[in-house]
């Protein structure tokens, strides 16, 4: 009973707005009222009416939305609704929406207020929470995109996925422009170096153009050094396999005369600056046939010593495990023949390359996140504290996804014309890996410190993704202080129990044995078990995303496939590695790829930087705030730092770091 102020927000993106008309509801405790068709909203602004409601409501507690259309259903992407009253006298309520209004349907919006079931003792809200669910599970439901690997959000096409998962109108221009600017990139320099020759490491400059970064033109002038082939490990693209050497690994067999090396390798060993990388993974992998033509795989085996000044340089490198009753691998020294050296490094970055690409980037970045992001939609209601602080976190990720199996992975995709693990390979070493999905390798203190990275001062990597960790473990603690007082009302969420056994059961096909949680028992689990959750969504995505433009434009640094077996002596001449390294078109598309994956994107959000406000009062706006300062602190002590190094670490700075996994 009173008057009504009522505000609506249309999205800002194109075709956000709507031809057709909208009705809205109130609902509060005691009553409804109907608020007529009051509108069609403009795409980009703010709507403002008054309505005098007869009828007493009580406290509010949804807002009711449906469109209505005689021959054509014009989508209404709304932001968010508020309304004040009754009287200037009363509270003003946000109705959070962020979500497209499509066909004749109602859409109920709860009050923005983060609520468990254990903060809704009247059931005022159980109701809509499980008709809410229902429906999620209607239409998020689980995929397999290949047998025995972890689950996806099912569909083939773009058109399968719901409308809220798709890119908005702006974002899929903007994408789709790019990918075929770079197709039009791949076009011309295949027509300008078809008929030309192809014989000299300077060859690759002739499709090293357009768009490329000043990293990658110093990858291009020092590839070949061993300081920037070890850095590469502690803070390129992959700075996930490396690890401190607690011993000697076992596939390391020295043949008669190398016992100088041996003792070298002891030594560093005993004064713990002995690292390695092992790709082992790699080994039996089918390598791909491209054009009728056999490509090969190594599984290579890098020894390192950290030296005083920080650099990492490789010892000895091993590109394939010994066989009983065969001859010991070669093992190649910095002190070979440059040519014999350089083919081992080319190998072993080619190695880097698949790893890279299909373990760190898409399985423990894209697909881990998709995880996440389904089990969220099917678990968790609009009005649960932990959808409204994990919703930012999966914007766009379902469709870039999609895209990524239909086009990269896919059959004849990109990994099938051009990367050596393609045609089947890159499935069975996805297949492979999964066995290494531990819950603590999704968590950077753990992490590091397994792998003896903690306190190694030339890993900005290590430095920057703990102290990001830690920002968002901060934020998270937060949020969840203001709705989980004690362990028990952890326990007592249903809804997140199911959350959290989704993800680990269904969606990780059983990884309970891996570390991951069936049950949250504390706040401190919840709070690292979420942590991990953004992080992965965000930082740790970021660190494999963004360094691809800057490692792997110029392709002998990175080799997407190898057109000869590994070597077998060390009498490598110019000739061998150009007969190894990709052909023109290989690199071409490598390049095109490259960029089309690493360039700077037009439409980003950056780390906590997201417009929605999905809570509603003021203790959750502190938390976001005091979130958004201490990523500025990092930002400004990154700065600071980089400004003092010769090649600046840029891939965790806050404000490169994207607040989802969305390209």
């Amino acid at each position: 009973m009173g008057l009504y102020r009522v505000r609506v927000s249309t999205g800002s993106s194109f075709r956000a707005g709507s031809n057709n008309k909208v009705q809205l509801w109130l609902v509060g405790q005691h009553g409804e009222a109907a608020l007529g068709w009051r509108l069609r909203p403009t795409k980009g602004k703010e709507e403002e009416f008054e309505v005098d409601v007869p009828e007493y409501l009580g406290p509010l507690l949804f807002v009711k939305l449906s469109k209505w259309h005689l021959l054509q259903d014009d989508a209404w992407f709304c932001n968010w609704i508020s309304v004040q009253g009754p009287g200037a006298s009363g509270d003003e309520l946000r109705f959070p929406c962020y979500r497209w209004l499509e066909g004749k349907g109602i859409l109920s919006l709860p009050e923005g207020t983060g609520r468990t079931v254990v903060d809704d003792p009247q059931g005022l809200f159980k109701k809509h929470r499980e008709e809410e669910l229902e429906e999620r599970r209607k239409l998020y439901r689980w995929g397999n995109w290949k047998e025995g690997l972890i689950l996806n959000m099912a569909g083939a096409k773009l058109c399968d996925l719901p409308r809220d998962e798709r890119f908005l109108e702006d974002k899929r221009i903007e994408f789709e422009a790019s990918l075929a600017k770079g197709l039009a990139d791949l076009a011309i320099k295949d027509s300008l170096n078809i008929l030309t020759s192809w014989n000299s490491l300077d060859d690759f400059n002739r499709i090293f153009w357009c768009g490329q970064s000043k990293l990658a033109e110093r990858v291009r002038d020092s590839w070949k050094e061993d300081a920037l082939f070890g850095y590469q490990f502690l803070n390129g693209s992959n700075p996930m396999l490396l690890r401190r050497s607690n011993h000697l690994p076992d596939r390391l067999e020295f043949p008669p005369g190398m016992e100088e090396l041996q003792a070298q390798l002891e030594k560093e060993l005993q004064g713990g600056t002995l690292f390695e990388a092992d790709f082992s993974l790699l080994h039996g992998i089918k390598a791909n046939v491209i054009l009728c033509s056999q490509q090969y795989l190594a599984a290579p085996l890098v020894m390192l010593k950290l030296q005083p000044d920080g650099k990492l340089l490789p010892m000895v490198i091993q590109l394939q495990l010994p066989c009983k009753g065969f001859t010991p691998p070669l093992l190649f020294l910095p002190t070979d023949p440059p040519m014999a050296w350089l083919l081992a490094k080319c190998w072993v970055r080619s190695s880097d390359f698949q790893l890279h690409e299909l373990l760190s980037h898409l399985l423990r970045g894209h697909l881990m996140a998709e995880v996440i992001a389904v089990a969220t939609m099917r678990c968790l209601p609009s009005i649960h504290p932990m959808f409204k602080l994990l919703i930012p976190h999966m914007r766009y990720t379902m469709e870039i996804n999609l895209r990524a199996r239909t086009g990269l992975v896919a059959d004849s995709g990109i990994f099938d014309q051009v990367v050596s693990t393609g045609g089947g390979g890159h499935v069975e070493l996805l297949k492979r890996a999964e066995a290494f999905l531990t819950y603590s390798s999704f968590c950077p203190p753990d992490d590091l410190a397994e792998r003896g990275l903690l306190g190694v001062k030339s890993s900005f990597y290590a430095q920057d993704a703990l102290r990001l960790w830690e920002i968002i473990s901060r934020y998270v603690e937060g949020i969840v202080s203001l709705h989980y007082k004690t362990d028990e009302s952890v326990k007592e969420d249903l809804e997140l129990q199911a959350w959290c056994r989704e993800i680990t059961e269904v969606g990780l096909l059983g990884a309970q044995d891996r570390g991951f949680p069936i049950a949250l028992q504390s706040k401190d689990q919840l709070c690292h078990f979420v942590t991990m959750c953004i992080f992965t969504c965000t930082g740790q995505h970021s660190s494999n995303h963004l360094g691809q433009l800057d490692w792997y434009a110029w392709v002998p640094n990175a080799p997407c496939t190898m057109r000869l077996p590994p070597p077998t002596t060390k009498d490598v001449t110019l000739e061998t590695v150009m007969a190894t390294l990709p052909n023109f078109h290989q690199a071409s598309l490598q390049m095109s790829i490259t960029w089309q994956l690493g360039r700077h994107q037009s439409i980003m959000v950056a780390l906590g930087q997201h417009e929605e406000e999905y809570f509603s009062g003021p203790e959750p706006k502190a938390v976001l705030k005091k979130f958004r300062e201490e990523l500025a602190a990092l930002e400004k002590d990154i700065e600071i730092r980089n400004a003092k190094l010769d090649l600046p670490y840029e891939y965790l700075r806050p404000s490169l770091v994207e607040n989802s996994v969305a390209i």
